[in-house]
């Protein structure tokens, strides 16, 4: 897979989208990494981390939000699906379970029904290590403040907004990776 030549097909003549997802996406794959290599008990394949951690946010060039530099038409909140949609068409179905499933800390059926959310009628929670791991960095890292990491407490503070569950999901994933 060449997730380089995806980005630059999807964000062709959008050259500040591209390089705020190269910066995100990049940021989020480092951190990744590194906690993968850190745990080589969990045998997380850091290839396919790379990767997907890289294209996790594909979608967002089908969405509107001119602050990041995207000028879709879909609500943003539905980046990860639409980046799944496109993953799979392109014949990466494991890939695109990663987009799909790293919104927030993983979205149940019932989180997403309970908060009337546009996105299908199904549950899109991290199972593996590695979808787990990509979700776990991203929330590390914005979109709209490139330059900096958020601490832990930003990240529960961003998390505990949506609800319980997702921090509850994101605080089990810290003890495993820390």
């Amino acid at each position: 897979m060449d997730y380089r030549r995806i980005i630059d097909q999807y964000c062709d003549g959008n050259q500040p989208l591209k390089q705020t997802l190269m910066k995100h996406s990049g940021d989020v794959t480092a951190l990744a990494l590194q906690i993968a290599q850190a745990h080589p008990e969990l045998q997380m394949d850091l290839q396919f981390v790379e990767e997907a951690a890289m294209l996790h946010d594909i979608g967002i060039v089908f969405c509107h939000a001119p602050v990041i530099h995207c000028h879709g038409t879909e609500p943003y909140l539905c980046h990860g699906y639409l980046g799944a949609e496109l993953l799979r068409q392109l014949g990466y179905p494991l890939h695109a379970r990663v987009c799909e499933r790293h919104t927030g800390a993983g979205l149940t059926k019932e989180e997403i029904q309970r908060r009337t959310l546009p996105l299908p009628q199904q549950d899109f929670l991290p199972e593996t290590w590695e979808e787990k791991v990509i979700c776990y960095a991203d929330k590390f890292y914005s979109k709209t403040r490139l330059e900096s990491k958020k601490t832990l407490e930003q990240v529960i503070g961003s998390l505990s907004k949506f609800g319980p569950e997702g921090v509850q999901r994101f605080m089990e994933w810290h003890e495993h990776f820390n």
